[in-house]
């Protein structure tokens, strides 16, 4: 019997994702490099074919070239809202799942919406835009993915504040980057196709550097590779059964450096298209009733970061963190421990244990690799 409800549960869920709506993704190493052009473009040819695609949310920043696209193609109304006595507009999201068009454009995928709004992101409303079965196309810049914050940052040297969880472009069914060489984008900054002519040499002088779209660009150009790669794992299958890699981030009560673990262990997850967990181990000095109140706070946003970006939380109680260690990588069949520098609390704690020698050991015997996050 519990098998005959398995097998129905799984046809069940079988038939409902495939109700759900198809999500394409434009991703981009910066402003300007033309993903909302190439999506209006994209929307023209679909409408010459007779396919119902509507304007939900599209921001043109007043290029010219990208704006005269808007012509002739069906927009959905903005919803109003008044906030701080101005009035603003956002996505009509009850709108477009009453109009219910076969595919609708949404731009600035990585947007926070108005205080009062349903969903604060609208990575939220393209959720649930897809989970009504209407297919969307939409776009975001590189610097918006929230496992690359700390890269992003040290490329620029300043921290994007608006942000989607890795597990929004796991879920697209479509990650297409545009791609222009670095020279490409300066020479449209300098001719006024980017920004205002009063905002261009700031531009130039700070995110628009050489350098800076270089490596801008590289990640991109890694991100969308890493999604074809995944795209290939799940949708074809492979006669030979292959190791499948599980990642277990192991952190600390350490607010920076376990945001470093949980963001470096998601990029290696995503790359291998790999289950992961977060394991905390709660040691007797840091009970409920002996933490410091600003390090539990940091503690449950590091759970939720890890949520986000597609972790499952393992919470323990124990003295022994190596030893806790260990048995999750024989409970849950891990690949590979990730953990944080050697200044870091839990690396203290282990070194200082005699079972650090056997956890080497005893991962070393079980194929298990460790490695240490800088």
């Amino acid at each position: 019997m519990n098998e005959s409800r398995k097998s129905a549960e799984e046809f069940l869920h079988l038939i409902n994702k495939s109700k759900r709506g198809k999500l394409k993704i434009y991703i981009g190493m910066s402003a300007g490099v033309g993903k909302t052009y190439r999506m209006l473009q994209e929307a023209h040819v679909l409408l010459q074919n007779g396919i119902d695609v509507k304007i939900g949310y599209v921001e043109t920043h007043n290029r010219k070239e990208t704006h005269s696209l808007l012509e002739g193609l069906p927009v959905i109304p903005r919803r109003k809202l008044f906030y701080k006595g101005k009035e603003l507009e956002e996505l009509d999201v009850p709108a477009i799942i009453i109009l219910r068009p076969e595919i609708v454009i949404v731009d600035e995928l990585a947007h926070t919406n108005i205080e009062g709004s349903k969903n604060k992101k609208r990575w939220q409303d393209v959720m649930d835009i897809l989970d009504a079965g209407i297919n969307v196309i939409s776009a975001v810049n590189i610097q918006h993915i929230e496992s690359l914050n700390e890269e992003v940052k040290a490329v620029t040297g300043v921290e994007v504040t608006e942000r989607i969880p890795d597990t929004v472009l796991a879920a697209a069914d479509e990650v297409v980057n545009i791609d222009l060489t670095a020279d490409e984008l300066i020479a449209r900054l300098k001719e006024g196709k980017i920004y205002d002519s009063g905002k261009i040499q700031s531009a130039l002088n700070n995110f628009f550097k050489n350098e800076h779209i270089l490596q801008l660009r590289e990640l991109a150009l890694k991100e969308v590779a890493s999604q074809v790669t995944r795209k290939v794992e799940s949708d074809i299958t492979i006669g030979k059964i292959l190791k499948k890699e599980r990642f277990l981030a192991c952190i600390s009560s350490n607010e920076k450096t376990a945001k470093n673990v949980i963001r470096k262990t998601a990029r290696l997850a995503n790359y291998y298209n790999s289950q992961w967990f977060l394991l905390y181990v709660q040691i007797p000095k840091e009970s409920a009733d002996r933490i410091n109140l600003s390090k539990q706070r940091h503690l449950i946003n590091n759970f939720k970061l890890a949520t986000e970006l597609g972790a499952e939380i393992i919470r323990i109680e124990s003295k022994n963190i190596a030893l806790s260690i260990m048995e999750q990588c024989d409970e849950r069949s891990i690949t590979t421990v990730c953990i944080g520098k050697p200044h870091l609390d839990i690396w203290r704690i282990i070194l200082a244990t005699d079972t650090f020698n056997s956890l080497l050991k005893r991962l070393s015997k079980q194929n298990v690799d460790l490695v240490i996050l800088s």
